[in-house]
């Protein structure tokens, strides 16, 4: 659980990450855990991994992009935390050829001149639900799936942003050293 990983900051740190040793951190239940209760809401996880050297941190947003993560986790040869939150899955079908995703690499999930909202994990379809809705209203808002916190696809983000009049972030975590903090 994210809430427990926390108790181990310190090993974390001193003996995976500053090593730069190639162990993969699967953080189960990232953000609102719902009946799990307050004690066990995974929302300090983005802040206190995103801050550690040599640490990657990533949030899939469907199965799919969860089996790239894993097998880019197995390959990076460095500290790579998966972070993903409890429950079911979207249940997109399972693509039958998994290969390692890109390291840093964001998505354009929908385009949009109005309204910019980058989102991260499962905040991905509350952010393309908002879009429906936004469009509803005569807004057009561009959803990007950031998937990343560390590293952040800087590049896209940066010439998205300079685009759009709005940007909105969408996470599951604490404000402050989370991914939003981390994109301004």
């Amino acid at each position: 659980y994210s809430t427990f990983l926390q108790r181990a900051y310190d090993q974390i740190f001193h003996d995976v990450c500053l090593e730069g040793l190639p162990v993969v951190f699967a953080v189960d239940r990232g953000g609102i855990v719902g009946e799990d209760g307050p004690t066990h809401h995974g929302l300090f996880d983005l802040s206190y991994l995103r801050c550690i050297p040599n640490m990657v941190v990533m949030a899939p947003y469907d199965e799919n992009e969860l089996r790239r993560m894993l097998a880019l986790a197995v390959s990076h040869g460095g500290p790579i935390a998966i972070r993903y939150p409890r429950g079911s899955a979207v249940g997109v079908p399972l693509e039958k050829d998994i290969r390692a995703m890109a390291l840093g690499k964001a998505k354009v999930m929908a385009e949009g001149g109005d309204v910019l909202i980058l989102a991260l994990g499962g905040s991905v379809g509350a952010a393309l639900e908002a879009r429906a809705e936004l469009a509803g209203e005569g807004i057009s808002a561009a959803v990007v799936n950031c998937r990343f916190v560390k590293p952040l696809d800087a590049e896209l983000i940066a010439d998205r942003v300079a685009g759009t009049p709005r940007v909105v972030t969408v996470e599951e975590n604490v404000l402050q050293g989370g991914f939003g903090s981390a994109v301004d």
